[in-house]
């Protein structure tokens, strides 16, 4: 995605002149931002915190970088993906299906939703689990080609990928703050420490 590699990717320095935009008069439309990088600002106003990666070299890094910052090495992690099982195998952390036991939550995610920065899950990641029974720290496994412009374009993908049998239990995860940062727009939801792991694959 070029905005990811314009971020990260890119060693060059543009000059102040190149990154403004042109003087726009009050009456013409809104330039509307591209979808990744909408997400990334809306994810990052919800208070979550984002490591974009470019290869699984990178998610192995920012993940080890993730246990050592917050001592979860050789801790119990809820894991319910099989294929998350298999792919951080050789990672220092035991994993577990149960929640009493568990430092941290290693998930995927259905989609990313652009225009609230939120992540939607589905049974297939958190089963018939309410949000306040999971831990407070999540670790989301995703890739960029989850990101989508609203819930409803989510919820159809949803529909489409599963036309045998559509999840149940399906919800968002928007606020990533600790109680005491939250304001009362965020009253009653279940707020979460969560690192999103963003792999590349556009």
């Amino acid at each position: 995605m070029s905005l990811f590699r314009k971020i990260f990717g890119s060693k060059s320095n543009q000059s102040d002149d190149e990154l403004k935009s042109e003087e726009r008069g009050k009456y013409m439309p809104e330039i509307k931002l591209p979808i990744d990088e909408r997400f990334t600002i809306n994810f990052k106003a919800n208070g979550g915190k984002f490591l974009y990666c470019e290869n699984l070299n990178e998610i192995f890094q920012n993940l080890q970088n993730i246990l050592e910052e917050n001592d979860w090495e050789n801790k119990t992690a809820l894991v319910v993906d099989e294929h998350l099982i298999s792919k951080f195998k050789n990672f220092n952390f035991n994993a577990s299906n149960k929640v009493s036991e568990a430092s941290f939550f290693l998930t995927t995610c259905e989609n990313l939703i652009a225009n609230d920065g939120s992540l939607l899950i589905s049974s297939k990641q958190i089963f018939e689990k309410k949000l306040p029974e999971l831990p407070e720290n999540f670790v989301v496994f995703a890739t960029t080609s989850q990101i989508v412009e609203n819930i409803g374009e989510g919820l159809r993908g949803i529909k489409a990928k599963n036309k045998q049998k559509i999840p149940t239990n399906i919800t968002t995860i928007k606020h990533f703050k600790s109680s005491q940062e939250k304001d009362f727009l965020s009253y009653g939801s279940s707020a979460k420490n969560l690192y999103l792991l963003l792999l590349e694959d556009l």
